[in-house]
């Protein structure tokens, strides 16, 4: 039985990465990959090489990932500092069973907005939302006024 290929498309897919990211990485040497006429196909044993872990076969359903945007007005510089460091370390030292959160935060100071983006699993997402929620909301929390904690 012939051994599974993947196009680059479904070697992005599989690894979250942009396509133009995959064709850096068989361009540089860092993926094996086969050319067959204008395109790439890369074999299990090479993808599995680059990652160090099995690709999903190939009939398995794919897991469920959510991709969240949230926004938060009113955030100066140090908030948004205090809020990515707190979020980030919260995803860092979760040590949750799926698949790995992907996070990141910007800051437009400006317009006192930041942006959290977060792509994962559902459950994971969830988790790291209420982390959000708990420590933005309410007259304790991160952005209140100085006047709320006094």
């Amino acid at each position: 039985m012939a051994e599974k290929m993947y196009s680059v498309e479904e070697v992005a897919d599989l690894l979250g990465l942009h396509v133009r990211t995959v064709r850096g990485y068989i361009r540089a040497g860092r993926l094996a990959a086969v050319r067959i006429g204008k395109q790439y196909r890369i074999s299990a044993a090479d993808l599995e090489a680059l990652t160090g872990r099995r690709p999903p076969p190939a009939n398995a359903a794919s897991p469920v990932e959510v991709s969240s945007i949230v926004q938060v007005d009113g955030v100066d510089r140090v908030a948004a500092d205090r809020l990515s460091t707190l979020v980030l370390a919260g995803v860092n030292t979760g040590g949750g069973a799926g698949p790995p959160l992907r996070v990141q935060a910007v800051h437009d100071e400006e317009r006192s907005r930041m942006k959290i983006v977060i792509l994962g699993g559902a459950a994971a997402t969830a988790d790291v939302l209420r982390l959000i929620d708990a420590v933005i909301g309410g007259e304790n929390g991160l952005l209140a006024s100085e006047d709320d904690h006094a």
